[in-house]
């Protein structure tokens, strides 16, 4: 495998950790900035929808530049929004920051996902764009409890600021390792946005949609959960972050075999596991041991979705790979967003932080749905069988 590939799955690990890494931080961000657990909460939803509205906008706005140049640009973008996250003096500022730093995540990704495979063989694309995602589970892996640990010993700024690092790291390898582009055709802007006509494609992406919001209604208020119900230690939450990570890198792994086998059945059996284990989540935060497990066989489940939905939005949108990749990134934080508010809801109103994965597993059952119509229905199996 190339070098390239190693800082494209470098650059992943940073944007991932930067995205995912406030969950651990909320308590500290919130007792910094004044705000309430809820109001902090915002800046998932922030960045979520910063991504979601900024993917499609970025990708056309760089789609005349070379890829090599598109990508320097966006981890430009990234290393100036987490300065500013470390040096934000309010609640306002950070959410500015946020915003910044999120306009270059579903663009980057897109776009990184065609150089990747670019950089290889024909029969190794996939292992290409996959080494590079792996950046983005070792986000959750190691960034994230190391970012929380980090923050939790030297004040939330300076999580921001290690990133920062990392990004200046990454744009220092984009420009000395990442191959000159060759001769690029710059497809058609029109041609692309037609492909978006397709009725299927959409209910697709709504599943993409409700997965991350039945993961982020829950995610986003771990740490909180953690430490008032389960009655875990601020160290003690940053080990059972790396739980989580270690649950989501293996999930994504067994999940893209899965996928393979049949993906429609996969999502269906995903949702449901999402389901049962955020109820169970819900009875279990009060018992350390059984909370763990669970938690774990939660982020198990999660991400086994993430090479599914990937594959199938791609598959009803043949004719605008790069384009739906990118809108996918987006309907992955829309929905972060929308787990957010959704778990922000609950708490506003006064009831207790174990409801909060009660709302999880709606979001789940609501996403079962949604599958069940898209890829289980006959139109959906035959809208995908050419791609099979």
């Amino acid at each position: 495998m190339p070098l390239a590939l190693l800082v494209l799955a470098l650059s992943s690990f940073a944007i991932g950790t930067t995205e995912f890494v406030i969950m651990g931080l909320l308590p500290e961000v919130a007792a910094d900035l004044s705000v309430s657990i809820p109001q902090a909460g915002w800046l998932v939803t922030g960045y979520a929808l910063a991504v979601a509205i900024g993917a499609p906008v970025m990708a056309i706005s760089t789609a005349k530049l070379k890829r090599r140049t598109a990508l320097i640009a966006l981890m430009a973008f990234f290393i100036a929004g987490n300065l500013l996250c470390a040096l934000a003096s309010d609640y306002w500022v950070l959410m500015i920051a946020r915003v910044v730093t999120a306009l270059c995540h579903g663009a980057f990704f897109g776009i990184g996902s065609v150089v990747a495979a670019g950089l290889v063989a024909e029969d190794r694309k996939a292992r290409a764009v996959a080494l590079m995602f792996t950046g983005l589970t070792l986000a959750n892996a190691l960034g994230v409890p190391l970012g929380t640990a980090i923050g939790q010993a030297y004040g939330w700024r300076a999580t921001f600021g290690v990133v920062t690092i990392i990004g200046i790291v990454t744009i220092s390898g984009l420009i000395a390792i990442l191959p000159r582009d060759k001769q690029q055709e710059n497809g058609s802007i029109l041609r692309e946005i037609a492909a978006l006509r397709n009725g299927g494609l959409w209910l697709a992406l709504s599943t993409t949609v409700f997965f991350a919001a039945s993961m982020f209604a829950l995610f986003t208020y771990i740490a909180p959960l953690l430490r008032d119900v389960t009655g875990v230690s601020p160290e003690g939450v940053t080990w059972t972050l790396f739980l989580i990570g270690l649950g989501l890198t293996i999930g994504n792994l067994v999940g893209g075999k899965l996928a393979d086998w049949r993906l429609g059945a996969t999502l269906a059996g995903v949702f449901a596991a999402i389901a049962i284990t955020s109820i169970a989540f819900s009875y279990t935060s009060r018992f350390f041991i059984p909370a763990e497990i669970t938690l774990f066989l939660w982020a198990m489940a999660s991400f086994a979705a993430v090479p599914a939905l990937q594959v199938g939005v791609v598959g009803f949108g043949k004719d605008a790979p790069n384009l739906v990749s990118t809108i996918n990134i987006g309907a992955f934080n829309t929905g972060n967003a929308l787990g957010a508010w959704v778990g922000g809801l609950v708490i506003d109103a006064g009831l207790d932080l174990t409801r909060v994965p009660l709302a999880a597993a709606l979001m789940a059952l609501i996403g079962l749905g949604a599958t069940a119509l898209t890829y289980l229905s006959a139109r959906g199996r035959a809208a995908l069988a050419p791609a099979e």
